[in-house]
């Protein structure tokens, strides 16, 4: 069970565990539907919700993600762009509050989906394909995290070109896709490694060990559909359970399953930051 306290703010969550659960349940759903029609509630046209119309009468041929972003090619040429940001719910029901986008689908079992967003940090337009890369986060995200092209070779080049602290170049997306608060800090606990430590300075030895350790919470967390603290749930309206074996995250003042010392929590770059003191031990500290 939990026994963590969520506090002082939110998290980032969606993160690629909880995306990746939501792909693998819109995939059946959505590949091969054709948009009959693309509507805004409540949300003005704008950066975020650019070109839906262009939508219409185009059919889904897949659902893909790339780090926190959905991507859904269209048949004629275009590319439907999702991001959750941190409330946002994708859902063949109609919520009762916070829809931003209405799409109308080619009749079938489900054939409306809505996106719910109470925060109005997500997004939902539509690009020309192959252009997402003209979103600055979409252009310098790393490699995704359980393909080939994370390996310590160019994990190691990718951690030498910053000075910055580990868990704030780990959350730029940069040496690696899909990683963010949460599973950050599970990752940094796992591998022993202060979250304040500069990126550079992390020792050739332990770069292995967080690129595994990476891999093995992500993994772990798609499996468990991913970690529901707030707002997560997934297409079918389920929770994520891996918030029950989460180690660090939430457990501020609570002994560390590895050593029993408390757990503390700081404050890196404007985000909260769970570690062990004792496991993770500074190598060098630089500015928070």
């Amino acid at each position: 069970m939990w026994g963590g306290r969520f506090t002082k703010g939110r998290s980032a969550i969606p993160e690629l565990p909880e995306v990746e659960t939501i792909r693998r349940e819109l995939s059946p759903w959505l590949t091969g539907r054709i948009i009959l029609s693309a509507n805004l509630v409540d949300a003005s046209p704008g950066p975020k919700y650019a070109n839906l119309e262009r939508a219409v009468s185009q059919r889904i041929m897949t659902v893909k993600r790339r780090g926190k972003f959905l991507l859904l090619p269209l048949d004629k040429g275009d590319e439907l762009i999702v991001h959750l940001g941190m409330t946002g719910i994708i859902s063949p029901t109609a919520p009762k509050k916070h829809l931003r986008v209405k799409l109308e689908l080619n009749p079938g079992e489900n054939s409306t989906l809505y996106f719910q967003d109470t925060r109005r940090f997500g997004r939902f337009l539509l690009v020309p394909a192959g252009q997402y890369q003209s979103l600055p986060t979409l252009a310098a995200m790393g490699p995704e995290p359980l393909s080939k092209d994370f390996n310590p070779g160019q994990f190691q080049k990718a951690l030498q070109a910053s000075a910055t602290a580990i868990k704030t170049y780990l959350l730029s997306q940069k040496p690696v896709a899909g990683v963010g608060n949460i599973y950050a800090d599970e990752a940094l606990w796992r591998s022993r490694i202060h979250p304040l430590s500069p990126a550079k300075q992390v020792a050739k030895r332990q770069i292995p060990l967080l690129l595994n350790a990476i891999k093995e919470v992500l993994t772990e967390s798609i499996a468990a559909q991913g970690t529901t603290l707030n707002d997560y749930r997934t297409v079918n309206g389920d929770l994520g359970s891996f918030r029950n074996r989460l180690k660090v995250y939430g457990h501020e003042n609570e002994p560390c399953p590895n050593c029993g010392d408390v757990i503390e929590r700081i404050v890196i770059a404007g985000r909260s930051t769970h570690y062990c003191p004792r496991c993770q031990k500074a190598h060098k500290e630089v500015k928070r």
